[in-house]
């Protein structure tokens, strides 16, 4: 075998190689206890697939249960085997493919939305565009003073990313994302 088609330990490799790989949201309801987290997360690192964003919260108070919210990517088997691994972990009580719900309910993707909280630079004109700015896209103000903005942000991660590039010229100083929060469309639950 060459060099450059050595397996490179990670889940991708075995992949077949007319297989796409495609952006998949995930919910897992699991038991609200420790540890649970860090076994999800590692059943991803231990196989080499990436999380592009993790969101978890205590969804159900008196079940103590916990929704993990998971975009990933891969080829529909490498999510395949990513679904099948979750549902045999003991704290998992369901695994739903929100990509895959939402194409059979007729939808392109899931109700899929982000926060962030996005620190600028206000002053002179670049005060003036950014506050402009951030009303154009809908951003609050929570936080001001004479040298800076920090604004909060709520929508597709499309905007999201829109918003903090259109802020980098104007003095972007510091971002921070919650990760994608999740869930299809119809009066169904998950």
């Amino acid at each position: 075998m060459s060099a450059h088609l050595q397996p490179t330990g990670s889940a991708y490799f075995i992949a077949k190689e007319t297989e796409v790989a495609e952006t998949h949201t995930l919910s897992v309801l699991v038991d609200n206890e420790p540890g649970v987290l860090a076994r999800v997360i590692g059943l991803f690192s231990g196989r080499g697939y990436n999380i592009e964003s993790l969101t978890v919260s205590e969804t159900e108070h008196q079940a103590h249960l916990s929704r993990i919210t998971i975009v990933t990517r891969g080829t529909p088997h490498v999510l395949d085997q990513i679904k099948n691994q979750l549902e045999r972990l003991v704290p998992v009580h369901r695994v739903v493919d929100l990509t895959v719900r939402a194409g059979t309910l007729g939808h392109d993707r899931p109700v899929e939305r982000e926060l962030a909280l996005v620190k600028v630079h206000g002053s002179g004109d670049h005060r003036v565009e950014a506050l402009r700015l951030a009303d154009a896209f809908r951003a609050s103000v929570i936080d001001a003073n004479i040298d800076h903005f920090v604004f909060e942000i709520t929508g597709k991660s499309s905007k999201i990313e829109q918003f903090i590039a259109i802020m980098k010229p104007l003095g972007l100083i510091e971002v921070c994302r919650t990760g994608i929060a999740a869930m299809n469309r119809g009066p169904q639950g998950m």
